[in-house]
């Protein structure tokens, strides 16, 4: 039930991580674009990921340079996480329980920093940040289920 689960979470995250790229890609051709996901002047995924936090995740740009290669959108970023626990879910051991709880809570950090902003900086409600947020937090209430399994099972691997 627990690897159907984490498809169906996998899946949908990557599809938002894909639909926020889309968004930001036709933003950037067409400034005058609106995504399905903008439904008012405070309420717009554009907006989002068109700012500066809509690239890694704000901070990045700080250290590289907001032209660098390295300050790649937050959704390429989701992207690749949710394909790493796709992949990592399907393999046993303590070692890929560990991989998957450490980069769980790392999306569980990234999300509180970027709703954080979203509230307090933006001033903006993002329908497809909030529903990433709530697939981070599923992944990572998932991901800590099996880490305990695998912490009180006798170590056999």
């Amino acid at each position: 039930m627990a690897g159907v689960l984490r498809a169906v979470l996998c899946v949908a995250g990557a599809a938002l991580s894909v639909y926020a790229l889309h968004v930001e890609h036709q933003a950037a051709k067409d400034p005058s674009y609106r995504a399905a996901c903008d439904l008012g002047p405070s309420v717009s995924c554009t907006r989002v990921f068109s700012s500066r936090w809509g690239r890694g995740l704000g901070l990045l740009e700080l250290l590289v340079g907001r032209d660098s290669a390295l300050n790649v959108p937050n959704g390429a970023i989701g992207l690749l996480f949710y394909l790493l626990q796709g992949m990592l879910g399907t393999w046993r051991g303590r070692a890929a329980a560990l991989a998957l709880v450490g980069t769980s809570v790392a999306s569980a950090l990234a999300s509180l920093w970027l709703g954080a902003v979203l509230l307090f900086g933006l001033r903006d409600l993002c329908v497809v940040c909030l529903s990433t947020y709530g697939v981070n937090l599923a992944l990572l209430a998932l991901n800590l289920q099996r880490w305990k399994r695998h912490k009180t099972s006798p170590k056999t691997e």
